[in-house]
């Protein structure tokens, strides 16, 4: 059962994504936050899987609340749950230690797909996100590529494959599936590349990959 904390200030925004996880068998709601300072509290109390956070709260914003519950709930994923799609929320998102981000307006299967994903260890960028994202990044794709596969020059070979795969947002699963080796090898190697690339999170590490042209085409 994946545990999620949802944190919302909005009490029907709350009830409707609720009843959107209640919908799925393996996700279960075991706290709710009406701002940031509460969902880093109850974060720190019931120790969930996933905390789906709203990015606009009062006392202490999603952005902030995001990035304590990385430091001090370091087993629970986070994914960003808001209506604003402008570069600066995803990039502060992202750069708060974000494994997710979905928009309030999309399916809902989205939600249930991302609330999944990251509890895996995956990472997942809602389909208009991700389109935003990559849209931005290709207007500077030349020089992008060049710094990118200067970045990841110095991880080994199977590192790079690795970090392709995550970039292809593949779970820690699937890509021990596709390597035939065991989980446990691909957690160790995704730390290392995080470590030796000073990254954050696997949503970093994947947009890194796809500039530098790691992400294999199927």
């Amino acid at each position: 059962m994946i545990r999620v904390l949802l944190a919302d200030d909005e009490a029907m925004i709350r009830a409707g994504v609720r009843a959107i996880l209640a919908s799925a068998p393996d996700i279960e709601v075991v706290a709710e936050a009406a701002d940031g300072l509460e969902a880093v509290e109850l974060a720190q109390r019931h120790r969930p899987d996933v905390c789906l956070l709203d990015i606009r709260m009062p006392r202490l914003d999603g952005l902030r609340a995001a990035a304590e519950v990385r430091r001090t709930c370091q087993d629970s994923a986070v994914m960003m749950l808001t209506t604003f799609s402008e570069d600066e929320y995803i990039s502060t998102a992202l750069g708060s230690g974000a494994a997710g981000f979905v928009l309030k307006s999309g399916d809902p299967h989205e939600l249930l797909s991302g609330v999944r994903a990251v509890h895996e260890g995956g990472a997942y960028l809602s389909p208009v996100v991700a389109r935003h994202v990559l849209t931005q990044m290709a207007a500077g794709q030349l020089s992008r590529r060049a710094t990118a596969q200067a970045r990841t020059a110095a991880l080994t070979p199977r590192e790079r494959e690795v970090l392709g795969l995550v970039g292809a947002g593949l779970s820690n699963a699937e890509i021990a599936g596709r390597l035939h080796v065991v989980e446990g090898t691909v957690k160790t190697y995704v730390s290392q590349i995080l470590a030796r690339l000073e990254m954050k999170n696997r949503v970093q590490a994947a947009i890194l990959a796809y500039e530098a042209g790691l992400v294999p085409s199927s």
